[in-house]
C-alpha cells in the first residue's frame, strides 16, 4: 500500500512549479512535538522529503529555504497561528497544497479555512489511513487545477497565435492594396517604402523601444492606406487640387484608421500613425486639430518622414523634380515647432549627417 501511495504522491507533486525535483516535499507544522513527529514519520514512509516547523514563522522560513508542494498545518499555534500562515502561503506560494489540522471540529472553522484557500480540513484525533486518503485527494485536486491552468494557457496562446496570423494576413493584404494603388501613379510610386525607411531612421535615432520602432516601420508603409477610398481621378490629377478635392483627399486619414481599427486592436501606435500623421504641432492639422505633445510621437515621426519625401519627390504639377537634400532639410528646420516636432526634425537631420540614412532615389515607372 505504501509503495502505491508513494507513486501517487510523487506523480501529483511532480507538477509543482517551484519544486527542485520530482520527489515530493512536505512541510509539517504543529506546536505539539509528538503529533508532529507522527505525521513526519508517516509522510517520510510514503516517499516525501519532510521538513517540520513548530509555528507559522518557522514554517515560512522553511518554505523560503525549501518550497514544499504540500503543507500540513495545525491551526492553534503560538506566535503565528495556522490562519495567518495560510494567508501568507496563499500570497507567496499560491500553488502549494495546504491541509489544515485542528482539534476543533466546528463547521464554521472548517468553512473559514476553505474560504481562505486551504484544500482540506482535518480534525483531531485522526486515523493514519484517513490522513493518507485525504492527502491523496488534496494532491489530486491540485494536479487537476494545475493541468486546467496549463490547458487554458496553451489554449490562450493558440488563440493569440491564430489572431496574429489573421492580423498579419490582413495587414499583408492591405499593404498589397496600398502598393498597387501607388503603382498606378509614377509620381508616388515607392512613397510609402521611403517614408517607412526615413521614419525608422528617426525612431532609431530617438532610441525608442523595439516595439515602437517596428510600429513606425509598418506605419510608414501603411500611413496612406486610406487613399484606397479616394477617387482615382483626383489622386492622379495632373494639376493642383481644388479646395473640395483637397478636402476629399484629406479624408484618407480617418478612412485608413477605420479600415485598420477593426483588426489591429493591439497595435495602437500603428493606428495613431494612420490617423494623426497630418496633424501639426500648432494645432492647424487634420483630422482632429490636436497639437504639441497630444499628437502621438509615432505620428510626429512619420509626419516628418512623409513631408520630407513629398518635398524631395516630383509631382505632376511640378517640373522641378523636388527639392534637393540641403533645401529640404532647411525647410524641415524652418517648420520645426509649428508643423513638425523639433526633436523629430533634429533626429532626422542628425541621421543624415551621421550617414545612418541617405536620400532615397525615386524609381520612375514606365508609362
Amino acid at each position: 500500500m505504501t509503495a502505491i501511495l508513494t507513486h501517487d504522491f510523487a506523480a501529483s507533486a511532480g507538477l509543482d512549479p517551484f519544486a527542485g525535483s520530482a520527489v515530493p516535499r512536505c512541510l509539517v507544522v504543529d506546536d505539539e512535538p509528538r503529533l508532529r513527529q507522527i505525521l513526519v514519520r508517516v509522510m517520510r514512509a510514503d516517499g516525501f522529503v519532510v521538513d517540520e516547523a513548530s509555528n507559522g514563522f518557522e514554517a515560512l522560513a522553511q518554505m523560503q529555504a525549501h518550497p514544499s508542494t504540500l503543507i500540513l498545518t495545525d491551526i492553534e499555534m503560538p506566535q503565528m497561528d495556522g490562519f495567518a500562515l495560510l494567508r501568507e502561503l496563499r500570497v507567496r506560494w499560491p500553488d502549494a497544497a495546504v491541509m489544515m489540522i485542528s482539534g476543533n471540529g466546528d463547521v464554521q472553522t472548517a468553512v473559514s479555512c476553505l474560504s481562505v484557500g486551504a484544500l482540506d480540513y482535518l480534525t483531531k484525533p485522526f486515523h493514519l489511513d484517513e490522513v493518507r486518503a485525504r492527502i491523496t485527494s488534496v494532491l489530486e485536486r491540485r494536479r487537476l487545477v494545475l493541468e486546467n491552468r496549463e490547458y487554458q494557457t496553451r489554449l490562450e496562446q493558440k488563440v493569440q497565435a491564430q489572431a496574429r496570423r489573421i492580423e498579419q494576413q490582413f495587414l499583408g493584404g492591405v499593404q498589397a492594396l496600398a502598393e498597387a494603388l501607388e503603382a498606378k501613379d509614377p509620381y508616388t510610386h515607392g512613397h510609402s517604402v521611403r517614408v517607412s525607411q526615413y521614419a525608422t531612421a528617426i525612431a532609431r535615432r530617438l532610441e525608442l523601444p523595439p516595439n515602437v520602432i517596428r510600429a513606425v516601420t509598418l506605419g510608414g508603409r501603411l500611413h496612406d492606406i486610406g487613399k484606397i477610398g479616394v477617387r482615382e481621378e483626383i489622386l492622379s490629377k495632373p494639376a493642383r487640387l481644388t479646395t473640395d478635392e483637397y478636402a476629399h483627399v484629406m479624408t484618407h486619414m480617418t478612412v485608413g484608421w477605420k479600415i485598420l481599427s477593426a483588426m489591429v486592436v493591439d497595435q495602437p501606435e500603428l493606428l495613431n500613425i494612420v490617423r494623426y500623421h497630418h496633424e501639426r504641432m500648432d494645432g492647424a492639422g487634420l483630422p482632429d486639430g490636436v497639437k504639441g505633445a497630444d499628437i502621438p510621437l509615432e505620428a510626429r515621426i512619420v509626419s516628418v518622414a512623409d513631408s520630407f519625401d513629398a518635398m524631395t519627390s516630383g509631382r505632376r504639377y511640378r517640373d522641378d523634380g523636388g527639392k534637393q537634400l540641403p533645401e529640404a532639410l532647411k525647410e524641415l528646420r524652418r517648420c520645426a515647432g509649428t508643423q513638425f516636432d523639433p526633436d523629430c526634425v533634429n533626429a532626422f537631420v542628425d541621421a543624415f549627417q551621421s550617414g545612418d540614412v541617405t536620400l532615397l532615389a525615386r524609381v520612375d515607372l514606365q508609362q
